[in-house]
């Protein structure tokens, strides 16, 4: 898959853990395992206590379209949905397994609403679905007496189980990859607890390819993967070929009221644009509640990237990695001779590109207003004696009234004059209907 896709520049999408657990205010999965050294609020709960809420399970009948409502004001391109999670519940009405929507709300199917709400926002959908399952008695289901989780002493199932277990798998897939339309993005996880052989992960992809033909496979299908999908933070170097980063709001992927420890929404859009920078996407994720809506915390967070990226997105979306650390000091994306320069920091008075050809650089503006700034451009007295096009650097003065409290974004034009239509020098703020964080 070398061809231009849309992965390769979508740059920020939204990624929804969720289960029936999340009335209760538990983690995802993780607390009916005994919790797990990363995720400081899965408290332990019994697989009783886990799964009790099961029966209770009926969210708002406007859940997806308020949050595909959300993910189009903040800029997003696509969505994963957790289809089926560890715990093995699953959001459609499956016909391999009461542990389901389809036991609390019979005539529901959150999957199905999940796309359609995110289709008809115009955004692309994908489906998370871990091959780990600790509610199936043939994988087999966890006990309270297996924990705590050790990691490398997973309960081992017997042939027949297994069996029986990877034809209820293969099965749902198949449901999740022939009743929903086109998916764009398959996102494995769970992997861990079997190799590729047991998993038949070749079996796998195949029935992926077969049903899904335009669809990615994330990395976390052993032995297979069209994308890498580091996690929680941002990568020093970038993997090779196409990577998104999965990062939380807080500590926790499901709704947890007691985690209270949330990134600020600079924090979130600073790892945004470095994730552009380097090449990846930002798979943000969310947390809804019981009912379907999300924290107060999440929606704030989600509103003020939408405000900060109804002025930059030009300088975030269909972008490609821009500038080497050495010549900014921050992150900097480009598109077609633009250069766009993300201050993560407060200059002091003036920022300074280095080993640009100084006679290129037409001008530099504030990308959220589109006001021109005071350059100078300077280089070895030698290479202007000698060179028709000598490399040097660029100063643009900041005056501080520009200065955007989460990062300042300027734009710089080098080369021919633009087209006329150029989005660098006309895709100002004032050009999108609405207001900045119109909700």
């Amino acid at each position: 898959m070398n061809e231009q896709h849309w992965f390769d520049t979508a740059r920020l999408g939204m990624f929804i853990h969720w289960d029936h657990a999340s009335q209760q205010g538990l983690e995802v999965s993780w607390p009916m395992v005994g919790g797990v050294f990363s995720l400081p609020h899965a408290e332990p709960v019994s697989v009783e206590q886990y799964e009790s809420s099961a029966e209770t399970f009926v969210p708002d009948p406007n859940w997806a379209s308020q949050l595909a409502e959300l993910a189009t004001k903040a800029s997003m391109r696509y969505a994963v949905f957790t289809a089926r999670h560890h715990s093995g519940y699953c959001m459609w009405p499956t016909t391999t397994t009461g542990y389901a929507i389809s036991k609390s709300a019979p005539k529901r199917d959150l999957v199905g609403e999940f796309v359609t709400a995110f289709r008809e926002a115009g955004l692309r959908v994908g489906l998370y679905f871990s091959l780990s399952d600790w509610h199936h008695p043939g994988y087999p289901a966890w006990r309270d007496e297996d924990s705590p989780y050790r990691w490398g002493e997973w309960p081992r199932p017997t042939p027949d189980g297994w069996r029986q277990f990877q034809e209820d798998m293969f099965a749902q897939l198949r449901e999740l990859l022939t009743n929903y339309g086109e998916i764009d993005e398959i996102w494995f996880d769970g992997g861990w607890e079997r190799d590729a052989e047991e998993w038949d992960t070749k079996g796998i992809e195949a029935l992926v390819r077969e049903l899904q033909p335009a669809a990615l496979i994330n990395d976390r299908l052993p032995g297979h993967g069209d994308f890498a999908t580091p996690e929680q933070c941002i990568p020093t170097h970038p993997p090779g070929g196409r990577w998104e980063v999965a990062l939380t709001m807080n500590r926790s992927w499901g709704y947890v009221p007691a985690d209270t420890a949330y990134k600020s929404a600079r924090q979130l859009i600073h790892a945004l644009c470095e994730a552009a920078a380097r090449g990846g996407n930002l798979l943000l994720n969310v947390s809804p509640q019981g009912d379907g809506s999300l924290p107060p915390e999440q929606v704030e967070r989600l509103e003020t990237l939408g405000r900060w990226m109804w002025s930059n997105e030009p300088a975030i979306i269909d972008t490609r990695p821009g500038l080497e650390p050495w010549q900014f000091y921050g992150p900097s994306t480009s598109r077609d001779g633009v250069l766009y320069l993300q201050l993560v920091m407060q200059p002091y008075e003036s920022i300074t590109i280095r080993g640009l050809p100084i006679n290129q650089v037409r001008s530099v503006q504030h990308l959220a207003t589109g006001r021109e700034l005071d350059f100078e451009t300077t280089c070895p007295v030698i290479a202007l004696l000698k060179e028709e096009d000598p490399v040097g650097e660029i100063t643009v003065d900041i005056p501080p009234e520009l200065l955007d409290a989460n990062a300042t974004v300027l734009v710089l034009h080098t080369g021919p004059p633009p087209e006329e239509g150029d989005p660098g020098e006309d895709s100002q703020a004032e050009d999108k209907d609405g207001e900045p964080g119109d909700t």
